[in-house]
């Protein structure tokens, strides 16, 4: 059963989601979000907490360092991925660091790289390239669901997250590295076997 708590939290992270983004009419986010949340394998307060830990590092990041960083924060069950790019190696440490000490993180997986920021050209590839592996999980439907799988590429690497058996991890992990543009995947599961 879902504390009360935890689901006010869930309810109000998701509307605030939904009301800073204009262009996403809310009855079909509302839809779509409460069909996510059914199919996920992590509880409503894990994907609560989730949505909390992302928020609090990626605030403290753009806070820190501004323009002079593109960092991204991906958290699945409270395993916190760090990707993008810092100014230098103290960043890189501050950022695992300061994500450790964020409540309910289990673990951190800093693949931050010390470049300059990306250009928004590259960040929209990325974001192309994670929505064609998407698309192409519908072709492992037979071994896996594509909602246990979280997808997210920065520099063309696509790290895959989720709550996961190991034949799924494989059937997710092939079908990404062979989808064109890909440079690498990384593998950042929790396994269920």
């Amino acid at each position: 059963m879902i504390e009360r708590s935890h689901a006010a939290l869930l309810a109000a992270v998701l509307a605030a989601s939904l009301l800073s983004s204009a262009c996403v009419p809310l009855i079909v986010a509302g839809a779509a979000g409460t069909a996510l949340v059914a199919t996920d394998r992590r509880s409503v307060g894990a994907q609560a907490d989730d949505t909390a830990i992302e928020l609090n590092i990626g605030q403290h990041a753009s806070a820190r360092f501004g323009d002079r960083a593109h960092i991204s924060t991906t958290s699945y069950n409270g395993i916190v991925l760090l990707s993008g790019e810092v100014p230098d190696q103290a960043s890189r440490d501050y950022m695992t660091e300061y994500a450790r000490s964020v409540a309910r993180v289990r673990s951190v997986q800093n693949e931050l790289v010390v470049a300059p920021p990306s250009e928004l050209g590259s960040r929209s590839n990325d974001t192309y390239l994670t929505s064609v592996v998407k698309t192409r999980f519908l072709e492992g439907k037979d071994t896996f669901s594509a909602t246990h799988v979280k997808v997210v590429t920065d520099r063309r690497v696509v790290y895959l997250m989720g709550l996961v058996r190991r034949n799924e991890a494989e059937a997710a992990s092939r079908i990404a590295a062979s989808t064109g543009g890909v440079e690498r995947v990384v593998k950042v599961f929790e396994y269920l076997d």
